[in-house]
């Protein structure tokens, strides 16, 4: 999955958190702002749980 997401939709990881003791959420996305939220689970496996547009970063400084 990390290779398609790089490779094919251009995304790069840019947030991870845990779920729970067994899963991890991460966030991917473009440069356009699309985004991609995955869970990883302790098993290997990953799933995509939601997709959308317009992803901003809050954490970038403000250039004004």
């Amino acid at each position: 999955m990390t290779r398609r997401l790089v490779e094919q939709f251009g995304t790069a990881r840019r947030a991870t958190g845990l779920r729970s003791p067994e899963e991890v959420v991460e966030i991917w996305t473009d440069d356009q702002g699309d985004w991609t939220m995955i869970i990883s689970y302790a098993s290997g496996q990953s799933c995509i749980v939601a997709m959308g547009e317009h992803w901003q970063d809050l954490n970038q400084a403000d250039p004004a």
